[in-house]
């Protein structure tokens, strides 16, 4: 499913983003592998959102590697981000752009994408938290919730921030960092009711059966929708 003529893609996007729950962040080749069968299972289990994050790869193999995820979540009516660049997100046709509290700044993203693009920021504190709220953002991440190897020497934030996310956050939020199906109901305990994942399901000898455990977890709170 496409998203349409460009003057849609705006109220589209936003509506889908209101009703994301388990966000897949993963390489352009992951394990050096055609990234398809992986995001195929993962979108099929229940993933709203995929980021492609490439750390590693040139630009030229990042555009390559963005025409299935653009296939595959449109297939999937799912939202496609492109991390840190939104030049590079705008080239390969994302619905939008992640940027860290280190990179382009979220006011220059919005600029470089328009209205229509969605616009996402880290955070990991709860004064980046309520910065956030003057900033041109439609969402935020929150973590990491535990330390991670995706973020390395980056520590965990525990799930006290998490509780205060909920009920402070200016933005919708998704928990992120070290969460999987083991120990994703503690955090959606703490008030998390979007979760964002790498290795659990990247990694993961069934990454549906994965992301159909994220979404049990947050079955289990009826995926109300948080206030923000």
């Amino acid at each position: 499913m496409s998203l349409g003529q460009p003057e849609s893609r705006g109220p589209l996007r936003r509506e889908r983003l209101r009703t994301a729950r388990l966000y897949f962040v993963c390489e352009a080749m992951p394990g050096g592998r055609d990234p398809e069968a992986l995001l195929h299972a993962a979108l099929g289990g229940g993933v709203d959102i995929v980021q492609l994050r490439e750390k590693e790869l040139g630009r030229d193999e990042i555009e390559r590697s963005a025409q299935t995820f653009r296939r595959l979540c449109d297939t999937h009516s799912a939202l496609f981000v492109v991390n840190d660049d939104p030049y590079l997100a705008r080239a390969c046709d994302a619905d939008g752009v992640h940027v860290g509290q280190d990179d382009v700044a979220a006011g220059e993203a919005r600029e470089a994408l328009g209205p229509e693009a969605i616009v996402g920021l880290s955070t990991h504190s709860e004064e980046q938290l309520a910065a956030s709220a003057s900033a041109p953002v439609d969402y935020v991440s929150v973590g990491p919730v535990w330390e991670t190897p995706t973020k390395a020497g980056r520590p965990g934030v525990g799930l006290g921030l998490v509780e205060r996310a909920a009920a402070n956050a200016p933005h919708p939020f998704f928990a992120i960092g070290g969460i999987d199906p083991a120990n994703a109901a503690e955090v959606v305990t703490a008030g998390a009711r979007r979760l964002g994942v790498v290795r659990a399901i990247r990694d993961a000898e069934d990454p549906s059966a994965a992301a159909e455990a994220l979404r049990g977890a947050l079955a289990a709170v009826g995926e109300r929708a948080p206030g923000a």
